[in-house]
């Protein structure tokens, strides 16, 4: 019968026509039959199942088999016996070099008959031995899924006692080398099959024998933190974690993160391998023993391995996002990574360059999932803008990407960052600033944050960009008896010539904290620098002089130069004059007390304050300040010298502005309360018309005009007249009689609001201009003599002068309360002279309107950051971000008149000097650490290397995202946008 059977498979009959010849051979076997012919159609259907060269003939190997092990039983079990299953699984069966596949099939088969015969004991013995064996020797993906199929359904064949544990731990290595050779969905698919099959054979031991799963995840932790130069373990090994009780993940995490015998580089090799583990689609649980794990680092305060793993895989978890299939347990991990990475802004910063094109891809998708995910990733960006603010220009356009999105509210921000930081003590981090390899493309340099010490590194920074006041600090002599000073020229001589990134402004701090500071707060800018310009002037007022002085000219006059001797630097460079007149509305008796002044303090004028006056552009005369007409005595003095002046109705101007506004708004002037241009003479001024800002606007000259227009004092804040000998009703007026060469406004944006007990910040956007020009009142002689010489800017009879202010910094303050919330400044180098310009009539000449506005360079300055920026920037940074406002500016005055004098001494300077000679002590300070740094670097470059070198190769992340930016039209369900879709695409995810 064997020999017909043979015939038939082997013809050349059609299969239906041999389907009909077996069946009858089929049947004839289930009559009884001799030994002899059983074993001859066994070794034939054997023969057929693991050699059969097509799968009918397997198929009818296979119905053999079963027929004989069903109807002879006994002759079966004889066959199938432990001598020949040996030879079966050490030998193989069939020629060499073409040894069947199919042994472990064939075995699983005829298990099924024999279970119950005397023999199964001792097959079942074997067994156990046999694949503990083939597990050993790494068999492929396809062979380990079929052990685990036999062993799973005859778990009497699973090795037992230590070799069980053994056994777990090899198929544990066996996963760990798998790996899919085809980009084929089909392939892929099969793939993942058969590593689920291996995986859950593991999770069927772990349940019926738990003291297994300590020392299988032990093997596992062995390979994943393996520093050897061999191909890295495949993902296919987060298949198995899935099946670890998550009852017993805090003991593992603990006794993984405290086990000193595992070095730093094996931990984080292990993490960064767990962290890819995110890109296969069929775990379950994973992210959350990736985040335990980042937990259990942080415990231990490991920040080091945190920070290298984050910094080195973020980016590819965030790509898995355009992945539907790993989205939520990617986006669980990215929002740890970024929530915890709250020291730096490295993290955060290497994702905005992608945000746009996944927002747009996850917008496009339009499914449940991708707006679930939009929402959380926009909650998250929120909370990093609210963490890390200060970079307008970077964050602009992830902001115009998500700005339809909800926005979470303050408590909720607070909240997440609150409970996600590695730890709360902020010193801890203190180490791990952001790392600089080198400088700021710009060639400045940043200052390191010390704990909420952006409010000085921003005043630093715009003090340090003030060229005149830097190169007069710089010029400094040894010896100067002024510590502060001192300091503040140590540190500025370190941001101008130090080869570090960004410095430490630890002494000065030190130096210059205002006693009722809280360390570690945050506190206001604008006190600070009060305070420390204020300390600077006394510290050489009271005798301990600058020892090496700027050289006055000899053409000063003996009372001009004796004036600027005495005169500190301070009070040089920020100090300006204003007289305050009040006078009695009754008898109209005027006292007047002139002041000092280093900043003018701008308050908000009332909402229902009117500050459009005016439609047309008054002329450049007008300009002048003017009390408003009291109710009674119209003939009054004062109002006569406003008839004086002009023959119209109409308010005067008091400020003027040119160059850049708003975006959006016109190019000619803003319109303030008194606020005007002379058109003919401003080159960038296109329009007669006054265009007025929305109702709620604000502009600069706004504040200032505000601040300069009379003031009645009525009711409780009635004016003593020494004249009257009582309380009147009167009308102060303040008048600016010598403008500073660096004229600082601040905003006053923080009130103190009684019901709440707390400062509240006013947030109305202040449009800024470029130049700026200030009245200042002079002696009619002086105003004579600038008129005939030709200067510009005064006009006789007024007794007021323009003086013309450049923008040089603006110190930004983010947040909504003074404190908290973080600082930053735009910063530029204004200078009045071109290069190789001669002076004229002893003045330096002046540079064009538009090399001073439009040429000249801007900065960012946040911290330790330092890049290029510009006036837009500036210009529209509240219009983006609301809590981001301009809160304190530095002016810087043009050549005239008024500056003349101070002019000269810094030209002077500038030629004896040129670029500022520092002192010895101080520049071997700077070589010193110049030379230190290097070595630091030389030694990071060292270690760095030796870590990264650790840390798992991955494939090529961004292709995620290239490939969803270029390839529009894929669909499917693992395709980026619907979660299938092509080969290459599901390929990339998993692997």
């Amino acid at each position: 019968m064997d020999k017909i059977l043979e015939a038939v498979v082997m013809s050349s009959y059609p299969n239906n026509v041999k389907q009909g010849l077996v069946r009858r051979v089929i049947e004839a076997a289930k009559q009884p039959m001799d030994s002899e012919q059983c074993w001859s159609m066994l070794e034939l259907s054997t023969k057929l199942y693991l050699t059969g060269d097509t799968k009918y003939k397997r198929e009818i190997g296979k119905e053999v088999l079963e027929v004989y092990g069903h109807y002879h039983p006994e002759e079966f079990e004889e066959f199938f016996n432990v001598r020949f299953l040996l030879s079966l699984l050490q030998e193989g069966y069939g020629p060499l070099g073409k040894r069947s596949h199919y042994v472990l099939d064939y075995i699983q088969l005829g298990l099924q008959f024999v279970l119950e015969s005397p023999s199964a004991n001792s097959i079942f013995s074997l067994l156990r031995i046999e694949v503990l064996r083939k597990v050993c020797e790494r068999p492929s993906p396809k062979q380990c899924a079929k052990i685990s199929k036999l062993l799973t359904q005859h778990p009497q064949c699973i090795p037992t006692g230590k070799h069980q544990l053994l056994f777990c731990q090899q198929l544990i290595r066996c996963i760990g080398q798998f790996q899919c050779v085809s980009e084929g969905e089909d392939e892929i698919m099969e793939f993942l099959e058969q590593v689920n099959k291996v995986s859950g054979l593991l999770q069927r031991i772990w349940r019926t024998q738990t003291s297994a799963i300590l020392p299988s995840l032990k093997e596992l932790f062995t390979i994943i933190s393996s520093t050897e130069e061999q191909e890295a373990p495949s993902n296919a090994l987060a298949s198995v974690v899935q099946f670890v009780p998550l009852e017993l993940m805090d003991g593992i995490i603990r006794n993984l993160t405290n086990d000193d015998s595992i070095t730093d580089v094996q931990m984080m090799m292990a993490i960064g391998r767990m962290i890819d583990w995110v890109s296969w689609p069929l775990g379950k649980n994973i992210d959350k023993w990736i985040i335990a794990l980042l937990k259990g680092l942080a415990a231990v305060k490991k920040f080091s391995i945190l920070i290298e793993v984050t910094l080195s895989k973020i980016e590819k978890v965030f790509s898995k996002l355009l992945y539907p299939i790993v989205r939520e347990g990617a986006l669980s991990v990215l929002q740890y990574m970024l929530l915890s990475f709250q020291h730096s802004h490295e993290a955060f910063h290497l994702l905005l360059p992608h945000i746009p094109r996944l927002v747009a891809s996850l917008k496009k998708e339009d499914s449940n999932s991708a707006t679930s995910s939009l929402e959380q990733l926009a909650e998250l960006i929120h909370c990093m803008f609210f963490r890390f603010p200060g970079f307008p220009d970077l964050y602009e356009p992830v902001l115009e990407a998500v700005k339809a999105l909800p926005i979470p509210n303050e408590d909720r921000i607070k909240h997440l960052l609150g409970q996600n930081a590695w730890t709360s003590q902020k010193n801890e981090l203190a180490c791990f600033y952001p790392r600089l390899a080198s400088k700021s493309e710009t060639g400045k340099i940043g200052l390191i944050n010390l704990g909420n010490t952006c409010y000085m590194n921003s005043i630093i920074q715009s003090l340090f960009m003030a060229s005149d006041f830097r190169h007069s600090v710089l010029n400094l002599t040894e010896g100067n008896s002024q510590p502060l000073m001192t300091k503040l020229q140590w540190l500025f001589a370190f941001l101008e010539h130090s080869q570090r990134p960004a410095i430490s402004p630890e002494s000065f701090l030190s130096a210059s904290w205002p006693p009722w500071f809280t360390p570690g707060a945050q506190q206001d800018c604008s006190e600070y620098l009060k305070y420390l310009l204020d300390r600077l002037h006394e510290e050489e007022k009271t005798g301990k002089r600058i020892y090496q002085k700027l050289k006055e000219s000899s053409l000063m006059s003996q009372a001009a130069e004796q004036h600027y001797l005495n005169k500190t630097l301070i009070e040089k460079m920020f100090g300006g004059k204003m007289m305050t007149k009040i006078r009695c509305l009754k008898c109209l008796n005027v006292s007047s007390r002139e002041e000092a002044f280093t900043d003018l303090s701008l308050a908000f004028p009332p909402s229902d304050r009117n500050l459009c006056r005016s439609t047309s552009i008054l002329p450049v005369e007008e300009i002048g300040l003017q009390f408003i007409e009291p109710p009674e005595n119209t003939g009054s003095p004062w109002i006569q010298r406003k008839a004086m002046a002009s023959d119209h109705a109409a308010s005067s101007v008091s400020v003027e502005t040119l160059g850049f506004q708003e975006s959006g708004e016109a190019t000619n002037p803003i319109c303030g309360s008194d606020v005007g241009v002379d058109a003919a003479k401003d080159p960038l001024s296109t329009s007669g018309e006054q265009v007025c800002p929305p109702k709620d606007s604000r502009s600069v000259p706004d504040l200032i005009n505000y601040f300069l227009s009379p003031e009645r004092l009525t009711a409780e804040n009635k004016y003593h007249c020494e004249k009257c000998a009582s309380l009147q009703d009167a009308e102060k007026v303040a008048e600016l009689t010598e403008g500073p060469h660096y004229l600082i406004l601040t905003l006053l944006r923080f009130s103190f609001d009684p019901r709440t007990m707390k400062r509240k910040k006013i947030l109305d956007n202040v449009s800024i201009p470029v130049v700026l020009k200030l009245p200042i009142l002079v002696a009619p002689e002086e105003t004579e003599e600038v008129c005939r010489r030709g200067k510009g800017g005064a006009v006789p009879g007024s007794g007021f002068m323009t003086v013309m202010y450049d923008l040089c910094s603006v110190v930004v303050h983010s947040g909504i309360s003074s404190e908290s919330g973080h600082y930053y400044c735009y910063s530029r180098e204004c200078t009045d002279i071109i290069p190789h310009g001669q002076p004229q009539d002893g003045v330096p000449k002046p540079a064009s309107d538009k090399q001073l506005d439009f040429e000249i360079q801007w900065y960012l300055f946040n911290d330790t950051r330092v890049s290029f920026s510009s006036f837009e920037s500036v210009s529209n940074v509240t219009s983006f971000f609301p809590k981001d406002t301009a809160y304190v500016l530095f002016y810087r005055q043009r050549p005239g008149r008024q500056s003349c004098l101070l002019q000269e001494a810094l030209a002077e300077a500038g030629r004896l000097h040129g670029e500022p000679c520092l002192h010895k002590d101080l520049m071997e300070a700077i070589s010193k650490d110049n030379i230190l740094f290097l070595q630091e670097q030389e030694k990071e470059a060292r270690n760095r290397a030796a870590y990264i070198s650790a840390l798992p190769k991955s494939p090529l992340w961004w292709r995620d995202l290239d490939r969803d930016k270029d390839d529009d039209s894929s669909s499917g369900g693992c395709s980026p946008a619907a979660g299938g879709g092509g080969a290459g695409s599901f390929h990339g995810l998993v692997f």
